[in-house]
């Protein structure tokens, strides 16, 4: 790969989460999954509502390769390693990337943390710099991350991060972003379920957010619209569905689990342009959706 601010300079921005997706990394099931007894083996103690399908895993991930690589998005997969788990195909989480490079989380989920230095070692592969750590007592993962602007970010804090964590990312961020939120998560299922900022909070255009409000602080939903940005929200019945995790590929172009039929047609209200993937296997019983199976980490402006 080219020197990693050449690639900058010709794409544009890491700072933003709806313009177009230039480069991706993902780990396919074939790597993280790696046959069904590894998912049996594994799926309780990763508190998975139901094993996946080995089989219809890989499928359906196919599809979903396919389904980015029809908007012209480079793919890049993490290979197989025998430090993670089966959770180590959702590779938003481990890291969070900045202009100036890699910041690699220390995961609030223990049974993940392997796979931040399967990370780092991968983005070293490919010449994209690490520019830090979150180290201990800090934690730190990727779904709780929401860039507002270039300058400015949101943080869930939460059970998956927390105070310190947050602490680090500003002092490692200081360079580059001037404004950090705290947004606190609430209990709701408790600590073993995955209940990240980006739960609740999908940006879709730069002025139009997709949220879950019952989850969301008073004083964080009122910030976003102060910034004049529009909020649609997902319906209770379409929340558990995943109705609230979607990915924008580029302005009011997203993907998102099929079977939210109310939150695709209030999204097309707004002109955004829904693209479906079959969520059965490889999202709903890990709890992870587009976002969290995905890694962008270079947009163009």
């Amino acid at each position: 790969m080219k020197d990693f601010d050449k690639i900058k300079k010709e794409y544009g921005n890491c700072h933003s989460m709806v313009d177009p997706i230039k480069k991706i990394l993902l780990k396919h099931p074939k790597d993280a999954f790696k046959d069904q007894e590894t998912i049996n083996q594994q799926c309780s103690g990763l508190n998975y509502f139901e094993s996946p399908n080995f089989n219809k895993s890989m499928s359906d991930y196919d599809q979903f390769v396919d389904l980015l690589i029809s908007f012209g998005i480079e793919i890049y997969f993490l290979p197989e390693d025998t430090s993670t788990s089966i959770d180590s195909i959702y590779t938003h989480d481990p890291c969070v990337v900045s202009n100036n490079g890699v910041i690699l989380c220390n995961m609030g989920k223990k049974a993940r943390a392997p796979e931040t230095n399967a990370m780092e070692s991968y983005f070293k592969s490919i010449q994209i710099p690490i520019i830090g750590k979150i180290k201990e007592s800090g934690t730190l993962e990727g779904g709780d991350i929401v860039w507002i602007d270039e300058k400015t970010i949101a943080v869930g804090e939460g059970y998956r991060t927390n105070k310190e964590g947050i602490k680090q990312l500003k002092y490692l961020l200081e360079d580059q972003v001037e404004n950090v939120i705290t947004v606190p998560i609430p209990h709701w299922t408790g600590p073993e379920d995955c209940l990240h900022l980006m739960s609740n909070v999908s940006p879709i255009d730069h002025n139009l957010y997709l949220v879950y409000s019952r989850l969301l602080p008073v004083f964080f939903r009122k910030y976003l619209l102060e910034r004049n940005i529009e909020l649609i929200d997902v319906p209770d019945e379409e929340y558990e569905s995943m109705g609230c995790n979607v990915l924008a590929v580029a302005p009011r172009k997203i993907i998102m689990i099929n079977g939210n039929p109310i939150t695709k047609r209030l999204l097309e209200e707004k002109n955004v342009d829904v693209h479906t993937y079959d969520g059965s296997e490889i999202s709903i019983k890990g709890s992870g959706g587009p976002t969290c199976l995905t890694r962008p980490f270079l947009r163009s402006t």
